[in-house]
């Protein structure tokens, strides 16, 4: 297992030490370790792999049971204008067109197109 931070480009964890610098093999992008040591950046994925932000849009992939409603998330339900929850890489929050404040798992999540 690797201690070296992920690519603060393509966020990918493929990165090396060259000297003073790190490389990510995935891009090439090249960064100073000390900028690297100073930042503590945690990166959310959703089921794909692929980074998401704030106000990111998702897609539900599977029908989900919420607890406290009787109303289930079906597959394809848009969850738009996503949180990221602070010290979580697994979880996020949003909001559906039927259920407000949800908090779901990133694993039953893909980003939207």
């Amino acid at each position: 297992m690797s201690t070296l931070p992920p690519c603060p480009q393509c966020a990918m964890e493929n990165t090396y030490p060259d000297g003073e610098l790190l490389i990510c093999a995935d891009c090439g992008h090249e960064w100073s370790q000390a900028a690297a040591a100073s930042e503590s950046t945690m990166v959310v994925r959703d089921c794909n792999g692929n980074v998401l932000a704030n106000g990111d849009s998702v897609v539900v992939i599977k029908d989900l049971k919420v607890k406290g409603s009787s109303i289930p998330l079906k597959q394809g339900t848009p969850i738009k204008n996503i949180r990221l929850i602070e010290d979580d890489a697994e979880h996020i929050e949003g909001h559906s067109d039927k259920i407000k404040d949800l908090v779901l798992k990133t694993c039953f999540l893909r980003k939207a197109n």
